[in-house]
């Protein structure tokens, strides 16, 4: 058998009994038929044929790489995110370089700009930088936050994720419901979860309260709050929304340590969809944002080469799901 490294695509595409055309795109993870894709994949691992990917990245200027910027995967949405991408980009044979910033502005706008060494395909970022700078060339799509004219922001209904957790607390006899999150200052989508509890509740007649702290201030401030609203072993709400699942599985524990019994004394549901393990039962009730579309999605969009018919935002529907802390 000839050197690997001298088996061209025209060899594949002679062994395979196919175009040279089909060859190129099944390389490319671009879809194919099944028998021409099964032909392909065949005749290649007879051959030995291996992709020269650094001599391809600098004819067409790019690399078969996608660059993802996350804030961390210690946060169970992240982490399911990040896994999400990856299998997705692995999929369609392109590779990925994972960047974690714990929120830095520095180093989103370094790592951003990083990309144009790189000669990245396209970007995927999850950021907070009010003034970030995008490379031009470059497809890019932002999670949860708009970056601007032809970039395409892809996020979950967060506006009827906040309505849904609102009615189900409703339905399961909350009277005195709270809204309770820490987030980023600047705007973005999942701003929008407060405001649609909010509109959940004021269509329900239902008074409601909410807490919001922004990033970085200590979780300690919503212990206070609780034991500000604690009057003879009881709390003022018996039904809290917690903006995600990280915080509400906190504020349950907090609760407990105070005496309290979730979801006897108070019912939670959180936002995201964590799963134990990651495929384990749910940390809580929750709003299930659908992970695996959203990252199919979002690789979708930053493979494309033309960003002129891609909407500004892209929306995708949510669903409830029972995780013991309430009373389903």
């Amino acid at each position: 058998m000839a050197d690997s490294k001298s088996i061209t695509m025209k060899d594949v595409a002679r062994e395979a009994g196919v175009a040279l055309g089909t060859v190129s795109k099944v390389v490319n993870g671009i879809p194919v038929g099944k028998s021409y894709q099964r032909a392909v994949e065949e005749a290649i691992d007879r051959l030995g044929y291996r992709v020269n990917r650094q001599a391809r990245a600098l004819r067409c200027m790019k690399s078969n790489i996608v660059e993802i910027i996350l804030p961390n995967l210690y946060n169970p949405f992240f982490s399911r995110l990040a896994d999400c991408l990856c299998r997705e980009l692995s999929r369609r044979s392109y590779q990925t370089l994972l960047f974690l910033t714990e929120c830095s502005f520095e180093l989103e706008q370094a790592y951003m700009l990083m990309s144009e060494q790189q000669m990245v395909s396209g970007i995927i970022c999850l950021t907070y930088n009010p003034n970030l700078r995008i490379p031009k060339g470059i497809p890019t799509v932002s999670i949860d936050r708009s970056l601007g004219p032809g970039i395409a922001c892809v996020a979950s209904d967060n506006f009827g994720g906040g309505c849904l957790a609102a009615q189900k607390l409703l339905e399961n006899g909350c009277k005195r419901l709270a809204f309770l999150r820490t987030g980023a200052s600047l705007p973005n989508e999942t701003d929008k979860r407060r405001d649609g509890f909010i509109r959940a509740c004021t269509d329900a007649g239902v008074p409601c309260h909410c807490e919001c702290v922004n990033d970085g201030t200590p979780y300690s401030a919503f212990e206070d709050f609780l034991r500000s609203h604690l009057h003879d072993g009881r709390l003022d709400f018996d039904g809290l929304f917690c903006a995600t699942d990280l915080l509400a599985y906190k504020i349950q524990r907090s609760l407990e340590q105070m005496g309290l019994r979730v979801p006897e004394d108070v019912q939670i549901i959180g936002y995201d969809g964590a799963r134990c393990f990651g495929d384990q039962e749910y940390y809580c009730s929750t709003i299930v944002q659908p992970t695996e579309e959203m990252a199919r999605l979002c690789v979708d969009l930053a493979l494309q080469s033309s960003a002129q018919s891609i909407p500004c935002l892209l929306q995708l529907p949510v669903s409830y799901a029972s995780g013991g802390s309430t009373r389903d």
